[in-house]
């Protein structure tokens, strides 16, 4: 888990011209300083995409990542990170499932996340 929200930290601080962060620093072994990270991680990220000049979001910059360069605009890192993270969590669920571990519908339509509803309705041939 510590890689999904590092992997977001540190793009935001590339975009931001930041010195890169060192995630080895959080902990892998501890659930809550793992989401503790990834909270901050997160309110980074939206304070970012909330004060990020809107004529700046296509404009191609250039980024040092590992022994490689990349082109790319804002625009795409940010669909990148959100995309990055859909799949890893993605894989932890399919894991989790392979394990024995379900639960209820996990996909966003299904979720509380920007309001809406969704209720069970009850079998008709169950409730007579």
């Amino acid at each position: 888990m510590r890689h999904i929200f590092s992997a977001e930290k540190r793009y935001v601080e590339r975009l931001s011209g930041r010195r890169l962060s060192d995630p080895a620093s959080i902990p892998s072994d501890n659930v809550e300083a793992l989401f503790e990270f990834s909270q901050t991680s997160r309110k980074q990220l939206r304070k970012f995409i909330e004060t990020f000049p809107a004529q700046e979001w296509d404009v191609p910059q250039d980024f040092k990542l590992l022994n490689n360069s990349l082109r790319a605009t804002p625009r795409k890192i940010v669909v990148h990170i959100l995309m990055h993270e859909i799949r890893h969590w993605a894989q932890i669920a399919t894991v989790l499932r392979l394990s024995g571990l379900t639960g209820e519908f996990h996909d966003f339509l299904f979720s509380p996340v920007m309001g809406g509803e969704f209720r069970r309705e009850q079998d008709k041939a169950s409730s007579a």
